[in-house]
């Protein structure tokens, strides 16, 4: 008996552990992608209403909580008092299916409202157009009315709706910004419509939603608003060519890039420009990657898993597929001299 009573305390003891681990999980102060952490219209709209749905459900199940350990003390065995049978009560049923109905009706309220907010598309000059693109495992922007193409990281003015126009490439992806928006299906062959809009200048982070393949977790995005003049700037820059390559590595790279080496192993089909386009860059036309005119302007490469600085080049051209599994740019077996010479070229694409 004294050896079943200590296993039970054990046992309690953990789930007790368990349940106040899991309930901190609530409290951390870095939630990057927290709902409840509103910095746009559409997500403050969202947020109110699951404040609102939120409330009722506490209240219904305090309500239900009272009811039941006031029925257990007030109608408990007592010694010496039979029990009463009861077969069925028309009046009680009758409350318990109108009462929840009245409540999922005033709910039902504010949702529909909401959804119909949230699916209106803003019109007017000052709507911004973006084109977006989900592929295994990045993300394409396009602004259809500037004449710019970019990856992974989408920039936005500061208070100014955006009208995303998503369409899917390869499978299924999902498009979630939290802090700005719901998530979107991405689905090849049909179109998805999103407006999001932010409050203030930041950086926002997204993730794909939907299970996508071998890098889904590492499918991320990131959203940058900028003060207007600051985005005008920014297009400004992305308008522009790519530089010329300065010096006698980066030159190297560049011809690399577009011609491959030659040698069997990166030549040819294989050739950078065969799937990646920089502007600016005879040759280099390729649609399939990621657009890499302005690769230096963005904070980080392969859809936000690596910060753009040297190392992190040098380690992915060396072999793409260990760094991000499932990756489809493949490993072409080049040597340290090429690697080198492409850095030096990637390098000057600010």
């Amino acid at each position: 008996m004294n050896l079943q009573t200590s296993r039970r305390g054990r046992v309690r003891i953990v789930a007790l552990a368990v349940a106040i681990g899991l309930l901190m999980t609530g409290c951390a102060s870095d939630a990057p992608q927290s709902v409840l952490e509103p910095a746009g219209e559409a997500a403050r709209k969202a947020d109110g209403l699951w404040n609102l749905t939120f409330s009722i459900a506490v209240a219904v199940f305090v309500f239900v909580q009272a009811a039941l350990i006031y029925s257990i003390i007030r109608y408990r065995a007592k010694p010496g008092r039979e029990a009463r049978q009861f077969e069925g009560n028309a009046r009680l049923e009758v409350i318990l299916t109108v009462i929840p109905a009245l409540i999922l009706a005033a709910i039902a309220v504010p949702t529909i409202g909401t959804i119909f907010d949230l699916a209106a598309e803003p019109k007017g000059d000052d709507v911004l157009q973006v084109t977006v693109q989900g592929r295994q495992f990045w993300w394409m922007y396009e602004y259809p009315d500037l004449d710019v193409v970019t990856a992974n990281e989408l920039h936005i003015p500061v208070g100014t709706p955006v009208n995303l126009t998503i369409e899917g490439y390869d499978v299924n992806h999902s498009f979630w910004v939290p802090r700005l928006a719901g998530a979107q299906d991405v689905v090849p062959g049909r179109v998805n419509r999103l407006t999001l809009e932010a409050d203030e200048p930041g950086t926002y982070r997204g993730q794909c939603k939907e299970f996508c393949g071998l890098s889904h977790a590492n499918m991320a995005l990131r959203v940058i608003a900028h003060e207007p003049a600051a985005f005008e700037t920014w297009i400004a820059e992305q308008e522009q060519p790519a530089a010329k390559p300065a010096g006698v590595l980066a030159a190297e790279g560049a011809k690399l890039f577009v011609n491959g080496s030659g040698d069997g192993q990166f030549a040819d089909g294989a050739a950078c420009a065969s799937c990646h386009a920089i502007e600016g860059l005879d040759g280099a036309l390729g649609v399939i990657g990621p657009n890499l005119t302005h690769l230096q302007s963005r904070k980080t490469f392969a859809a936000g898993l690596f910060k753009t600085n040297e190392a992190n080049l040098r380690a992915w051209l060396a072999d793409p597929p260990a760094r991000k599994p499932g990756s489809q740019m493949p490993d072409v077996g080049l040597t340290e001299g090429q690697i080198d010479s492409l850095v030096a070229y990637l390098e000057t694409l600010e």
